[in-house]
């Protein structure tokens, strides 16, 4: 629809244009006829959205309330079991090569 109201603000412009340059009544009306048809559709074409809009999100909650996760991300936990896994390591290591260990680094 938005596809529409652009092809007739095209035809408005050049009705309009060709109106000024010949002094032409007809194509002056044409050029109002095509302006107006265009903002009618581009209203109903916002109304249609807002409609679309509203109820999009009780759509969303249906699936979300059906969908309740209580699991962490995967990402997450790799993360904590990656500090988990260097803090052991830490603990067992002596200072002599924990020095040498974050000199190498």
């Amino acid at each position: 629809m938005l596809i529409v109201a652009l092809v007739m603000a095209v035809i408005g412009l050049a009705a309009l244009v060709t109106a000024v340059v010949t002094s032409n009544e007809a194509i002056a009306w044409v050029c109002i006829g095509a302006s107006v048809i265009g903002v009618v559709l581009l209203i109903v074409d916002a109304l249609r959205e807002r409609q679309r809009r509203d109820a999009r999100p009780a759509e969303a909650d249906k699936t979300a309330s059906e969908h309740e996760y209580d699991a962490e991300y995967p990402e997450e936990q790799a993360a904590e079991d990656a500090q988990a896994l260097d803090d052991t390591v830490s603990e067992n290591e002596t200072p002599d090569e924990r020095s040498d260990s974050e000199t190498s680094r």
